[in-house]
């Protein structure tokens, strides 16, 4: 089974304005939809889009966060959350004008016995299974979060993938991670350099290695993405032809698409591919990537 963890989700409520957003006044919309956010979230839907069932965990509050487990529920995405006590599950507003702006909730507090009962969901992972971290520890956690998720699991035969920035990702190496995935942004700023071409980006993937990781995806953006694996092969992608419309949850829908390949066929190489064709099927559309998406842009690899 493959476990997600979403610490912060939230629901996005998306409005589209005729044009620039003007402040001090009413400004009405001429669309509005809503999507479930959240990194790990957007993985398990991917993965349910390439028929890979997941179960999705973390926190949720309030009757927000019952709207949100049901509507995840609906799409056939497992959860098993810890409810909170206090607080509600933000809402994330994405105001589509003329120019683009987001005013984004802080979330409910995590406790120490919230946390706990967390911990106790994990203990139950065994041999074989995957667990996703992806993304940023809430302020109420403590920052080394990461750190005891795989401490914990350490020698327990648990896949561990984890999509983080600088030293959130940089501390959990030691444990041996079956996979990261940098951009090369982030690579660059790891190392404190600028990366301009793939000799670069596989030297700094490989120092990666070096502390630990097994597996490292670098997704490059137009560039295409660029896998060293743990049997010391560098592979390769370019990106398919289409037009990038949404740049948001494309490096979840990678890191979806790379575990539901390697899954599959346990080869470094389709699973890139299939990554790849993911993270560009969700920045070429509106939303996250749908089957038939995928489906056709891996005809271009």
């Amino acid at each position: 089974m493959i476990y997600t963890v979403t610490f912060n989700p939230a629901i996005d409520y998306l409005v589209h304005l005729p044009g620039s957003l003007t402040l001090g006044q009413v400004n009405r919309t001429v669309a509005e939809e809503y999507q479930f956010g959240g990194k790990g979230i957007n993985v398990s839907t991917v993965l349910g889009v390439l028929g890979y069932e997941s179960t999705a965990l973390g926190f949720v509050a309030g009757p927000t966060g019952r709207w949100l487990e049901d509507g995840l529920k609906e799409r056939g995405i497992h959860t098993d959350f810890v409810r909170l006590k206090d607080g509600i599950t933000r809402i994330n507003v994405k105001i589509k004008a003329d120019e683009e702006s987001e005013i984004n909730g802080i979330g409910p507090r995590i406790g120490k016995e919230d946390m706990d009962r967390l911990y106790e969901k994990l203990d139950g992972l065994k041999a074989g299974d995957v667990l996703v971290l992806a993304g940023s520890i809430p302020n109420s956690l403590a920052g080394d979060t990461y750190q005891k998720i795989l401490a914990r699991l350490a020698g327990r035969g648990v896949e561990v993938a984890v999509d983080a920035t600088r030293d959130l990702l940089v501390n959990v190496l030691e444990y041996r991670p079956f996979l990261i995935k940098p951009n090369n942004h982030e690579l660059g700023e790891i190392f404190g350099v600028e990366l301009k071409n793939d000799e670069e980006v596989a030297h700094y993937a490989a120092k990666l290695q070096e502390k630990g990781a097994r597996n490292v995806l670098v997704s490059m953006a137009g560039d295409g993405a660029l896998l060293l694996d743990e049997e010391g092969h560098t592979h390769r992608a370019g990106v398919p032809k289409g037009k990038v419309i949404n740049s948001v949850g494309a490096g979840d829908s990678m890191v979806a698409g790379f575990l539901a390949g390697w899954m599959e066929r346990k080869d470094y190489d389709w699973a890139l591919r299939l990554g790849t064709a993911s993270g560009s099927a969700t920045a070429f559309s509106l939303g996250l990537a749908d089957r038939q998406t995928i489906q056709q842009l891996l005809t271009q690899f």
